[in-house]
């Protein structure tokens, strides 16, 4: 698989596929610039390099109606290109579409060390119908805005949309410095990690989670999985490989029917099990995390981590957001911009986004 530095970039056209799927607020401002933050060493070595930079991603989910997803305003980039000029100190020049004639002659404008965004790739729903023969053409269409495709876009990389997985069909193609460090940091909880090993499963949707448990439970020495997960595993009696690994709360803070955090002697209990830990991935919060009052359970076992000086990898939305709002995050060794594409790429399943790389 090429990275971004085996190609010459210079005066050249370079597609960026970025993954700007970010929280904005009801007056369009970004509310988490995570995700756009983890960008920015591609962005910058491109601009180093003279490359002309087009980035593209998608926002949300628009309406399926072609006409509403043009007209909706809510799912738009231009906050993002903001917030990219005060993250980057650069102007950065945003297009109202994506594809045809218009922006075909606003990217020849593009000089060496410009950066242009692209807007809503998801405002044309061929970016979602590939195989298709329109989603193959929408592929085409992005590909003639470049002369060399990047792939920074981990996040979206399980999806075989059109600007993932059908450009490369059309540009020399490889991955961005973000794309690359997620694949590194992974293997290493999977294909290289130290023991002991602790993987820490919170939040929801076992369905989704139970693969993960069973890959890292091969060689991991305990899973510690919070109530709900433990409820759903109860309920909808998936089958574990290594049920005897699994770490259950022995207590919690009622929250009715259902418990809401953890308690103190799951707390202690999870400790313990992390002081020995030498390598430990966390996915999914232990409590109900938008409640102050429940968020003992998640803070504690995020400190105990850092104390415990193992190699860590956290990754899933809410849990990065928590980490984030309580200034924590970069004590962390790898923070994942991923959460079903990390999920997937943990349980040993093939990314589109990937595959089509080798």
């Amino acid at each position: 698989m090429k990275t971004i530095r085996d190609f010459n970039v210079k005066k050249k056209k370079v597609l960026v596929r970025c993954d700007f799927n970010v929280p904005l607020s009801e007056e369009g401002n970004v509310l988490d610039d995570f995700r756009i933050k983890k960008t920015l060493p591609t962005i910058e070595y491109l601009i180093k390099k003279g490359a002309k930079i087009i980035l593209m991603s998608h926002l949300g989910r628009p309406e399926k109606n072609q006409k509403s997803k043009i007209k909706n305003q809510k799912y738009s980039l231009k906050p993002i290109a903001l917030k990219l000029e005060e993250l980057l100190k650069k102007p950065v020049r945003f297009l109202s579409n994506c594809i045809g004639e218009k922006i075909e002659k606003e990217i020849k404008k593009t000089a060496e060390g410009e950066i242009v965004l692209l807007e809503n790739l998801r405002f044309h729903k061929e970016e979602e119908g590939y195989p298709k023969k329109e989603g193959e053409n929408f592929a085409k269409e992005l590909a003639k805005l470049g002369q060399i495709f990047i792939n920074d876009a981990f996040g979206a990389s399980h999806r075989a949309h059109a600007s993932i997985i059908g450009i490369p069909k059309f540009l020399p193609s490889g991955i961005g410095f973000l794309l690359e460090k997620e694949i590194k940091n992974l293997d290493r909880i999977i294909k290289t990690p130290k023991l002991p090993l602790i993987a820490i499963i919170g939040g929801k949707k076992v369905e989704d989670k139970a693969k993960v448990i069973n890959k890292i439970s091969k060689f991991a020495d305990f899973i510690l999985i919070g109530h709900l997960i433990g409820e759903e595993l109860t309920k909808t009696q998936i089958h574990l490989k290594h049920p005897l690994k699994i770490v259950k709360p022995i207590d919690g803070l009622n929250g009715g029917d259902t418990f809401f955090d953890i308690g103190p002697k799951t707390i202690n209990l999870f400790k313990g099990k992390i002081k020995k830990a030498k390598t430990i991935f966390w996915a999914g919060p232990l409590g109900k995390i938008e409640e102050r009052n429940f968020q003992t359970g998640s803070k504690e076992i995020a400190k105990a981590i850092i104390e415990s000086k193992a190699f860590s990898v956290v990754g899933g939305g809410e849990t990065v957001e928590f980490l984030n709002e309580i200034k924590i995050a970069e004590k962390f060794n790898h923070i994942s911009t991923g959460g079903g594409a990390m999920l997937e790429y943990l349980a040993g399943e093939e990314l589109p986004g990937l595959k089509v790389l080798l």
